[in-house]
């Protein structure tokens, strides 16, 4: 551990266990916490795969390649084997960190390497939501013990805990992914994009060679949606071959009101969300929260979204957006013509969202973990397993009082 004193700031280490090569909701959340905390005035370095090629964000530092692993409904690309460790090992000898942040350390990959090569305080958050998992039923016997490492468990909403819970056994404080609510508030809307009153648009936004993304839900109620309002234009954003010439072979003649994004940048994600009349999440499982509906809700863009639990909760029970039935495709349509058919009314939801979203904006969020690594080292000094006065680390954490907040409500721990 680092010695420090008042005037020192934390040296935070974070792992995630899935690579940038091919990033997702939980690399988009390791990248911003460590932009968030550093904006705070902290020292954070991020460990992840990567290949040699792959332009990584600040302050995230390859471990090196990866290999690629089916895991709830996805592909997941993990990095695990000797060459890894060695890599994990040379990061904390050199990172030195205070506090070590592990992502999914049940996932083998970088987050399990170093929850056991670490000593000193750590702390673990937990994305992943699964009613049942065999992987994780196999692994649970001897990945518990390494959990018992763990000093505070954080996870991303309710099903995630639950998840943890009925899994891998222990409990967790419920702290929300975060979004930087201003970059998408202010993002500048795209006139190609936009839509008219004679001619919405709605945008989707996921991997669309992932089934339970709910592309398939989605494109099977445009047909309906297209009858009602003929103008109507679908922007589909995201990557994966297969499911795009899956998508245009089941929509035939509909590929007219529909165009391609392909895979788009932040910015223009954040361009697109702040154009379209109304955003569309038709995930059919395996969501333990939805990055993409608070982001949609920033830009203030009315949510249309399939009424998973996680989605409920970030929707405030349906109240900042709305919801349809799970995988009903022909719900979904009726729901988007209804909205689509009034502004004033989807203004005003969208309205009520983009209030709700602040909640979730890395102000509050940053400040909930960084209370969760107050209250790991002051426990690791009492025990004597950091150096520093307590006291001089209560000083540095406790930030500003917006940081203070509450958990949001909508989340519950």
């Amino acid at each position: 551990m680092s010695e420090s004193g008042p005037g020192r700031q934390l040296r935070i280490g974070i792992v995630c266990p899935y690579s940038f090569d091919a990033p997702g909701g939980v690399q988009f959340h390791v990248r911003d916490l460590a932009k968030a905390l550093t904006d705070e005035g902290h020292y954070a370095s991020v460990l992840a795969p990567a290949e040699d090629d792959t332009e990584l964000p600040a302050h995230v530092e390859s471990a090196g390649g990866a290999f690629a692993v089916r895991y709830n409904g996805s592909v997941a690309r993990l990095a695990f084997g000797p060459r890894a460790a060695m890599r994990v090992r040379r990061w904390l000898r050199e990172g030195n960190f205070d506090i070590l942040h592990l992502h999914e350390p049940a996932t083998p990959s970088l987050s399990m390497l170093a929850l056991w090569i670490a000593q000193g305080p750590i702390t673990a958050t937990f994305h992943t939501s699964l009613a049942r998992s065999r992987a994780l039923e196999v692994a649970s016997p001897w990945v518990r013990p390494a959990l018992e490492k763990i000093d505070a468990r954080i996870a991303v909403s309710e099903d995630a805990r639950r998840t943890l819970i009925d899994h891998l056994g222990g409990d967790a404080i419920v702290i929300p992914n975060g979004v930087f609510v201003d970059d998408f508030r202010t993002a500048k809307p795209n006139p190609a994009w936009s839509g008219t009153p004679t001619r919405p648009t709605v945008a989707f936004l996921g991997r669309l060679d992932e089934p339970r993304k709910g592309l398939p839900v989605l494109t099977e109620a445009i047909g309906s949606v297209v009858e009602q309002i003929p103008g109507v234009r679908f922007l589909i954003a995201g990557r994966g071959d297969e499911g795009e010439k899956a998508a245009r072979a089941a929509l035939g003649p509909l590929t007219d009101h529909v165009e391609f994004l392909g895979g788009v940048s932040d910015s223009e994600k954040a361009s697109l969300l702040r154009s379209v009349d109304a955003y569309v999440a038709p995930q059919t499982g395996g969501e333990s929260f939805g990055i993409v509906l608070v982001e949609a809700m920033s830009a203030q863009t009315l949510v249309v979204a399939s009424d998973l639990p996680a989605f409920e909760r970030v929707l405030d029970e349906g109240s900042a957006g709305v919801l349809f039935p799970n995988g009903d495709s022909q719900a979904l349509a009726r729901t988007l013509v209804r909205w689509l058919r009034e502004p004033g009314e989807r203004a005003a939801r969208a309205a009520l969202g983009a209030r709700f979203a602040q909640r979730f904006d890395w102000s509050q969020v940053a400040g909930q973990i960084l209370n969760v690594y107050e209250t790991v080292l002051v426990g690791a000094a009492a025990l004597g397993a950091v150096k520093e006065d307590p006291a001089a680390r209560v000083g540095l954490v406790r930030r500003r009082g917006d940081l203070r907040g509450a958990q949001p409500e909508g989340e519950n721990g």
